[in-house]
């Protein structure tokens, strides 16, 4: 491996160790509380090291950002080979929750956590792309349902549909990151409950056989 290779390994695998120091910090005391400093204590640099990758916290932040947005995007992918759009977005919402609950730290701070907002304009990502847009992915698959009609009548907004079903599978998964260990409650099993919940929120939205 040449010295530029390797230089840039190094830069890659110590903005990786920031992000990672500052998505920790981030969640456990809130992105208003933590410093530039403190995340370059966390691992172990001095600040200037920092300042170097990100010129302030908001863009760690939003790399932060753009890295889990594009994680979660990625769970899609295979999913987008189903021809039937219903069973895509079955199957979104159950790859959607799996994210969550296999990385409760990230989702926190995507969904949970306040922070500054992640706008268009700050992100690597592609708005619109579902190919790293789960919102655009999902609004696709809903998109191609309301248009074969599957859709009980008067569902025929998209965006209207795919906020209705990211919000239920969001609250599910929220209660679940941050409530599951709760022993006041007797909690069925995790993939029991978001498999009910898929099927719950598909039938509340999907044209009944006599609708026609």
């Amino acid at each position: 491996m040449g010295t530029h290779e390797r230089r840039d390994r190094e830069k890659q695998q110590l903005r990786r160790k920031i992000l990672a120091a500052a998505r920790k910090l981030f969640v456990e005391r809130g992105y208003e509380a933590v410093t530039m400093r403190e995340i370059a204590r966390a691992i172990e640099y001095s600040p200037t090291a920092i300042y170097l990758h990100f010129r302030d916290k908001k863009a760690v932040m939003d790399a932060i950002c753009d890295e889990d947005f594009l994680a979660l995007a990625k769970r899609f992918w295979k999913i987008g080979a189903i021809v039937d759009p219903v069973e895509r977005i079955r199957q979104a919402g159950l790859a959607y929750a799996e994210f969550g609950l296999r990385h409760p730290h990230h989702y926190r701070l995507m969904f949970l956590a306040p922070h500054p907002p992640h706008r268009v304009e700050d992100s690597a990502l592609e708005h619109g792309n579902p190919d790293q847009d789960a919102y655009a992915f999902l609004r696709g698959a809903v998109s191609e349902a309301i248009a074969a009609g599957r859709f009980r009548r008067g569902l025929d907004d998209a965006d209207l549909v795919s906020q209705l079903v990211w919000s239920a599978i969001h609250g599910l998964v929220a209660l679940v990151v941050v409530k599951y260990d709760e022993p006041w409650i007797d909690w069925r099993p995790k993939k029991k409950l978001v498999a009910e919940m898929v099927e719950l929120t598909l039938r509340g939205l999907l044209r009944a056989p006599a609708e026609g």
